[in-house]
């Protein structure tokens, strides 16, 4: 397996967003929906490839932190992770894992922090990824009930 960041290509692209189509379609997060050229651009690009296949990506961005003083000063300089996804038959074998620590080694030279939001409707399953296997601190969490 290997790991690269990549620069976004028309044929990136394609890839990219026929996968989020297809996490779409899936109905496990909360709102979401199939990314175009503008969600992506302008993003760091980080790919995981298998037999010259791709089977996952994380994209995301620098940013200051903004609105977060009860984890961190003001401006403190973060990674966002938009998305992470890896495609469902390759699911549950460490490379989401594998993926999260080589952009984190890619990114610590301008970042403090990781940062990311989820809208799963799996919470244990996603708060046990990013908690217990990549070592992520829980800070909030948004709940709902449907009267």
């Amino acid at each position: 397996m290997r790991m690269y960041e990549a620069q976004l290509t028309d044929s990136l692209l394609k890839v990219l967003i026929e996968f989020s189509e297809d996490w779409e379609k899936e109905r496990s997060c909360h709102g979401y929906r199939a990314n175009g050229r503008t969600d992506i651009e302008g993003n760091r690009i980080f790919i995981a490839e298998d037999g010259g296949q791709i089977i996952g990506y994380l994209f995301g961005n620098h940013v200051n932190s903004k609105n977060s003083s009860s984890i961190m000063p003001e401006g403190t300089p973060c990674f966002e992770v938009e998305e992470l996804y890896i495609i469902p038959s390759r699911r549950n074998s460490g490379i989401g894992s594998a993926l999260f620590r080589f952009v984190e080694e890619q990114v610590k030279d301008r970042a403090e922090y990781f940062l990311l939001s989820t809208a799963t409707k799996n919470y244990r399953a996603i708060l046990h990824f990013y908690i217990d296997e990549v070592g992520m601190q829980f800070w909030s969490a948004r709940l709902f009930k449907k009267l």
